[in-house]
């Protein structure tokens, strides 16, 4: 059955290939019938199981196969060899037939639904159900399609904005496929999304499946997310042309959008009742988790007997089979000799070339729970916190998630040598290789995670790593509660309060909220965090400033900075100002004297030439990864535009649904804020 459904999808996908030079993606040109599948439950699973990895985030491993958790690279997390598009100048530009534009996996969704949904019965119940099986799986499967349609679209319209809502395989039929390029305001889209998710979490109430698949509580958990972040948007760009209505939205241009009213009738309205859906889904989950998140014993073994009680928190992320972890909701399994990835290489390594920033270690707070300028400068501290002039002073008294996934040099790795080493892998953690010409083994900033790091030398082969990947964590509901409730009300309730105190005591830091509050200096922190701005100002509220902190902590890597830095209009201030990446603090420091050849001569070239392997100890005694030489990308640092907040639109979809095949201005589609109508063309402001 399952090879049926794969040739059915590849159908599909042939045909969506052909369709109107790829837009909207047309009916499948086949005599396979969809009459002849969707009889059975097996049936359903197998469609779904062909869906999952090209929707699901890191189901097929991370964004790259290795990793790192390297989906915050291209933040003020982490950073790679060169800066990403988006921060540099001039970089990013409007594709001609590319980009998030694209509906073929909606296409395969609504097919489904299409031949599916008259089996079963509109109502959700399958009160008219045909399909044979038990229906408490049927009801399940149909719940899983509705979340991958919800999580496909929040993938686009977070991206995108404005977005068609299309719920049917459409024809290839030029007047029908161009009257459903209309974009819906984002606050609809967002809409429509939670009510997949509503429509996910009833359907799959009364089935426990297997944490590799989908169900109520991660229905719940993403609902939780997409309500967070269209609120906050709606709240951060309210009147300007990113939200509907405001000043410049390009949506008034379009008689479809000219006179929009919100559902609410105001975007404070609106503001107020996403805000309220965050928190009605947060909690469910919350609540039935806060007590059972992985526990955390602040330690990482180094020895073979503290290998046998291992720390449930840091193995969270390193394990083979996670399902056991209640608070892991979701998890990618890999299995030995099938499949694999490169995880456990790249954090025995240099991240294979993506680095932590000086900002994001010196963000995490003192395990007293007061910020690091309490005590002492950066650089060298008063005594509890240590300074920053070796890698092992900034972990100590620290935040257990930073102590536990920054490497130091000398920590051991390969403990149970299953296997011999591998050549290419280390048994130790050697100094940070700042000045290596392979970005394999390149530490871009000179500070690495060992975040899914492994102590077995089986995982380090190429290409061998079959540990599994947390994709949704009930963590995250305790987060998004805290955030969505204060951004409502302005104030802590006792939920929030809980919730905030477990995460702290699970990180092993002071619970005392308030001290900490009370501690943060907003401008001491706006050197650190973008996520101390919105909308191009410093944060006056160190409550809102420290729930942010608090969810930067813990998901370092994990995929959500980006979104939220966006959502939270945290880059303004670059558009003035641009920010330069930095990471240890190399010069001046006996860190400095790591980098010295047998004959005590140093390594470091920092004279600016094409040589040049370090940055400059004139420009900064901290290392400044971009700035090796003059010239390159990044050198004066990232900068942005207000465009940048959003994709452009690829200029193919202006000209194929325009009447003359030529006319931009013709098309019902629009482009986004700050984007020009032209192919290869930069933001314009």
């Amino acid at each position: 059955m399952k090879k049926y459904i794969h040739i059915l999808l590849t159908v599909l996908l042939i045909g969506s290939f052909t369709a109107c030079n790829d837009f909207l993606d047309r009916e499948p040109l086949s005599n396979l019938s969809p009459e002849g599948y969707f009889k059975n439950a097996s049936q359903l699973q197998a469609y779904a199981d062909k869906l999952y990895p090209s929707i699901l985030p890191a189901s097929s491993g991370t964004s790259n196969s290795y990793g790192v958790y390297s989906y915050d690279n291209g933040t003020d997390n982490q950073i790679g060899q060169t800066p990403p598009s988006h921060f540099s100048e001039g970089e990013w530009r409007v594709p001609q037939n590319s980009g998030d534009w694209s509906f073929s996996n909606l296409y395969h969704l609504n097919f489904f639904f299409a031949n599916v949904q008259p089996k079963y019965g509109e109502d959700l119940n399958g009160s008219q159900n045909t399909i044979e099986g038990n229906l408490a799986d049927i009801k399940h499967y149909i719940g899983e399609m509705h979340f991958l349609r919800a999580l496909e679209y929040f993938n686009r319209y977070r991206k995108i904005g404005d977005y068609p809502i299309i719920t049917e395989p459409l024809k290839d039929d030029m007047e029908i496929l161009t009257e459903a390029s209309k974009r819906s305001p984002r606050n609809e889209v967002a809409r429509f999304i939670l009510s997949e998710l509503d429509k996910a979490a009833e359907l799959m109430k009364d089935k426990d499946m297997v944490k590799t698949r989908v169900n109520r509580d991660v229905a719940l958990l993403m609902k939780s997310r997409v309500a967070l972040f269209e609120g906050t948007w709606l709240k951060y760009f309210k009147g300007t042309a990113f939200v509907p209505n405001g000043d410049g939205w390009p949506g008034k241009t379009k008689d479809y959008n000219a006179n929009y009213q919100f559902p609410t009738g105001s975007i404070d309205g609106e503001i107020e009742w996403f805000l309220e859906q965050a928190m009605s889904a947060s909690k469910e989950v919350a609540d039935k988790y806060k007590n059972s998140l992985a526990s955390n014993t602040g330690k990482i073994p180094q020895t073979k007997d503290e290998l046998k009680t291992p720390n449930p928190y840091f193995e969270m992320f390193s394990k083979d089979n996670l399902s056991d972890v209640k608070e892991v909701l979701l998890w990618k399994q890999y299995v030995q000799g099938v499949n694999g990835h490169d995880l456990g290489l790249a954090t025995n390594q240099g991240n294979f070339g993506i680095g932590v920033t000086r900002s994001y270690v010196q963000n995490f707070l003192m395990a007293d729970g007061t910020p690091v300028y309490t005590h002492g400068s950066y650089a060298d501290g008063d005594g509890y916190y240590m300074g920053d002039k070796e890698i092992k002073n900034v972990r100590e008294n620290r935040d257990s998630r930073l102590s536990l996934f920054l490497k130091e040099p000398g920590q051991l790795y390969c403990i149970e040598t299953t296997i011999s080493i591998p050549t290419n892998a280390w048994k130790d953690e050697p100094v940070p290789q700042i000045i290596s010409s392979s970005g394999q083994y390149l530490y871009v900033t000179g500070y690495a995670l060992r975040k899914g790091g492994k102590w077995d030398s089986k995982y380090l082969v190429q290409n061998k790593d079959y540990s599994s990947f947390p994709i949704y964590r009930a963590a995250e509901a305790l987060l998004n509660y805290m955030e969505a409730s204060y951004e409502k009300t302005g104030s802590l309730d006792g939920n929030a309060r809980e919730y905030w105190q477990i995460l702290r005591c699970r990180a092993l830091v002071d619970d005392n909220i308030d001290k900490t509050i009370s501690a943060t200096d907003m401008m001491k922190e706006a050197e650190n965090d973008f996520g101390a701005y919105s909308a191009g100002k410093v944060l006056t509220d160190a409550t809102l400033y420290n729930i942010r902190r608090e969810r930067r902590s813990e998901f370092i890597s994990e995929g959500l900075r980006y979104m939220d830095l966006c959502r939270w209009r945290a880059m303004d201030q670059l558009i003035t100002k641009s920010y330069i990446p930095e990471g240890i603090h190399l010069w001046n420091t006996p860190m400095e004297n790591w980098y010295v050849d047998k004959d005590g001569n140093s390594t470091l070239i920092s004279d600016g030439s094409s040589k040049a392997n370090v940055s400059s100890k004139d420009d900064s005694e901290y290392l400044r990864p971009l700035r090796k030489r003059a010239g390159v990308l990044g050198y004066n640092g990232f900068t942005w535009k207000m465009a940048h907040y959003l994709h452009p639109i690829r200029i193919d979809q202006f000209m194929i649904t325009s009447p003359d095949g030529q006319s931009v201005a013709n098309s019902p589609i629009y482009q986004n804020p700050y984007w020009p109508t032209e192919a290869n063309q930069s933001a314009e402001k």
